[in-house]
Order: C-alpha cells, then structure tokens, then sequence
C-alpha cells in the first residue's frame, strides 16, 4: 500500500517505465545555434550566428559545415529543411536576408533583401512544401508579415493583413524561430511579448487575423513568450519567462485547449526560463532553455527537469522519432529514450 501510495504521488514521472536523457553529437563549433530543422530520423539542418549552416544525413554521426558565400557575419536564426539538398535560411537583422539551396548547401539564392533599419524578422513556418510565413517586429506599430506560394523562391509583403497595430514595446523573440507555428489548412498563430503578450491566429494563410490575450509573465522587453507550439488545431502549449533570469519560474507556460484563444497554468511549471517548446506526441513534451530540459509525459500538466546544460532550440523529426537539441557554441545534442 505505501509503494502505491509513493507512485500516486509521484506520478507521472517516477513510477513511468521510461526514462530520459540526452547525448552529445556535436560541439565546439563557432556558432550560436537557434535555427534547428528536423526533416527525418537521418537527415537535420541548423543555422547560427557567424553565417554558419550546418547539416547531418546519417543521424549526426557526421556533420557538414558551410557558410554561404558573401553572409559570413549574418546571423541565421531559423531555418527550414523539406529534405537533404533543400532548405531556406533567415537573418534577421538590417540587412535581412531570405537564401535558398537546392543542392545540399553547396550554392545559395538569395531571394530577399531588407536594408530598412527596423527591420528585425523573428520566424519561420511552412504550411506545405510551396506555402509559408514569416513574420518579424513591428515597423511603425505594424507586425512584419512575408508570405511565399512557391517554396521561397519570391516573397510577398502581407503585413497589411494584419489590421491591428501593435502596442508600444510589443514584439517577439528570435530565440528559436519558433514563436511562430503552422498548421496543414492555413492555420498559424504569432506570439508576442515585452510589455503585452498577445497571440495572434489566423485560420486561412494569413488573410485575415484574430488576436487573443496570452496571460504569461510580461511587461519587460525581456518577458513574454519564447516558443508556441500546437499538437492539433485545439491543444497548444507555450513556454518562455524572462531569459535575464533564467532560472526563475514564475507563470512561464501556459496549456490552451481552444486553439490559443483560452490559457491555463499546467499543474506545475517548467523550472526555469524556456525558449523552445515541442509536441513529441499528445502526451509526452519537451522544453529547453539556458537553465535546462524539462520533460512532460502528461500533456503538459507536470514537468521534470532532465538535464541543467543550455539549449536555444528543440524539435521533433517531422517523419521520423528523432529529437534534437542545439544551442551556443554549435552544441547539438539528442533526446534518448530508454524503458
């Protein structure tokens, strides 16, 4: 009776027949990592500061390293891979930059260029292979928004989709690229943070917009929240906190079960600042922050810190079971699963 007793309370995490840890695949490189794209169990693209690309085809046994010729200083904060010898790059800072490659990162396109001072883009997402969102800070109290129906190869300025301005100190986090998350069907929502935290959705490509108030710790150009992420249309879940403090966690994740326009405190938080977020499947998700890597195996509900090593970015293999991690200094490091 009291070993069942030990396991209720305990539930769900030490009383679980699986534990989790994290190993190594890469390090020492001269890169901040934030832009992380898992395409499959083989094949991983990430991208940094110092214009650094780098990419696996073997599950990080090996690692190539590339740094597009004439962006040696951009700083690369996200990235989106649709295979081996596809994907598209983001600097985000004046001047801002769009680049492609075809084959495998041996050549680069540049397909957009932005010399406006206040330019600052934030993040990237795909809705299908030929359809995607960018979004940035405001400009004159209006969100940034970029949109492309041909795999990246030009890029359309829809901010005036947007009709509501944004508030003073209102903007978002390039922490991860992941403040911003899209759906099959046209459904995206954008976080922001600093002084007011706000989502906002839209269920047809960007057309038209909704704006819900997201109640996580704000009212800093430091607070606000870092990554969003969406198991389906309905369940969501977001992370962040204030990265100055980045051991603290007060009111840094919130659950939604409506698609982002309700939110809710999970029974208990994430133990620190978090800046990325990701759905490994219904059940079982993963943070990861300078102070360290949660895990949940209830949906969100309660977390158990895994590991105290820092990381800006997380994700899921988008075919595949592989899960990786990368942050400062080109570290690069996989979740391991054991029962």
């Amino acid at each position: 009776m009291k070993k069942i007793l030990w396991c209720l309370l305990l539930a769900p995490f030490f009383c679980t027949a699986q534990s989790y840890s994290i190993k190594p695949l890469n390090e020492h490189t001269k890169t901040s990592l934030r832009g992380l794209s898992v395409v499959s169990d083989q094949v991983t693209w990430v991208s940094g500061s110092n214009g650094a690309v780098g990419k696996t085809i073997d599950g990080g046994i090996t690692w190539k390293w590339v740094n597009p010729k004439g962006y040696g200083k951009i700083d690369f904060r996200d990235i989106e891979a649709f295979d081996d010898k596809q994907a598209i790059i983001v600097g985000i800072a004046s001047p801002a930059y769009i680049l492609k490659t075809v084959d495998g990162g041996e050549t680069w396109t540049e397909n957009y260029k932005n010399v406006d001072s206040a330019i600052f883009l934030d993040g990237l997402g795909f809705w299908d292979k030929n359809r995607g969102i960018i979004f940035g800070d405001p400009i004159n109290d209006k969100m940034q928004l970029l949109k492309t129906v041909d795999a990246g190869k030009s890029w359309q300025d829809i901010s005036k989709s947007l009709k509501i301005n944004l508030t003073k100190g209102e903007a978002s986090f390039a922490a991860s690229g992941t403040t911003v998350k899209t759906l099959p069907g046209g459904k995206t929502w954008i976080a922001t943070g600093g002084t007011v935290s706000n989502i906002y959705f839209s269920l047809n490509y960007g057309q038209t917009w909704q704006v819900f108030k997201c109640p996580i710790l704000q009212g800093e150009g430091s607070t606000g929240p870092f990554s969003i992420d969406f198991f389906n249309e309905k369940t969501g879940i977001v992370v962040g906190g204030n990265y100055l403090k980045d051991k603290e966690n007060s009111n840094n994740v919130l659950l939604t079960n409506d698609g982002g326009k309700n939110w809710q405190k999970p029974a208990s938080p994430v133990l620190g600042f978090r800046s990325a977020v990701t759905y490994i499947n219904a059940k079982i998700l993963i943070a990861a922050g300078t102070s360290g890597v949660d895990i949940s195996t209830d949906g969100g509900e309660h977390w158990k810190q895994i590991s105290n090593k820092s990381f800006n970015a997380v994700q899921k293999a988008k075919k595949g079971t592989a899960v990786l991690l990368a942050g400062n200094n080109g570290v690069i490091y996989q979740l391991d699963a054991a029962n």
